[in-house]
């Protein structure tokens, strides 16, 4: 009988334990899922509009050596083929997106959950139709946030005029728009970006030239010019050879946020 009592104990002790270990597996799960919420959530409140929230700097850390992969114009059928890239090469880029390609917005959401950037380009980028007054801007530019919105949750902060900034087509529309334009984003919660390095890509170069363009040695804090289109295949081609270059010199690859170094052009309207 002291046998069975002490077996009987045991086996009490063994459940016990393996109870313990269940709720001690559940609590750590829980605690990693709400951690990961957290994170969610706060990237999702950094990354939106937020009128009167500071956004960026123009004066990065010298001694750091960073590159941003932008992409302009995306989705498409090549954005898979970029996201498999910058997946195995463990790299972080931005999309500044259009809603031109309705049947490849989901590419967006598959983007943002692989810890990329969503930024806004234009819904339909048209210069005649953006640039043709400041609230056609607005409205085209509220248009794909609802975009990003619907696949992301948030509208993003973040914006790249068709053409940068400096852009002097817009003068065919509106005389002075990009000058009221730099003021007003900024007003209503939102930081332009332009870039200090140009692939060429939208200007239809070989991969051989969109390498050529892309590697440079001159900034340490490199914001980079692609196209993410179908006929940007060439981009796909390059972009291995131009994230080994940069990797090789000791640069670290970062997707655009609060904090990222924003470079303006000139403004030429």
């Amino acid at each position: 009988m002291v046998v069975n009592g002490q077996g009987a104990a045991a086996e009490r002790a063994k459940v016990e334990a393996e109870r313990k270990e269940q709720e001690e597996k559940k609590a750590a799960e829980e605690a990693v899922k709400k951690a990961e919420e957290e994170a969610e959530r706060k990237r999702a409140e950094d990354s939106s509009v937020q009128p009167g929230v500071p956004i960026g700097t123009a004066d990065p850390d010298p001694e750091e050596k960073v590159v941003y992969l932008t992409f302009d114009d995306g989705p498409s059928e090549n954005t898979q083929k970029i996201l498999d890239i910058l997946e195995q090469y463990g790299v972080k880029a931005t999309f500044f997106i259009t809603g031109m390609r309705e049947e490849c917005r989901p590419l967006i959401k598959t983007a943002y959950d692989a810890g990329h950037t969503i930024g806004l380009h234009t819904y339909s980028h048209d210069y005649a139709g953006v640039y043709a007054s400041v609230d056609a801007y607005f409205e085209d530019l509220e248009k794909v946030g609802k975009v990003a919105e619907e696949q992301i949750g948030y509208v993003p902060c973040f914006i790249r005029f068709p053409g940068g900034s400096s852009n002097a087509v817009s003068k065919k529309y509106t005389q002075g728009i990009m000058t009221e334009l730099i003021s007003l984003v900024q007003e209503k919660g939102y930081q332009y970006y332009d870039w200090n390095v140009d692939s060429g890509d939208g200007a239809g170069k070989s991969a051989e030239e969109l390498k050529s363009n892309s590697m440079t040695d001159q900034f340490h804090h490199v914001m980079l010019l692609l196209h993410d289109s179908q006929s940007k295949d060439n981009t796909v081609e390059a972009l291995p050879s131009i994230i080994e270059y940069y990797q090789n010199l000791g640069y670290e690859f970062r997707a655009i946020d609060r904090e990222s170094f924003v470079p303006h052009h000139s403004v030429n309207n």
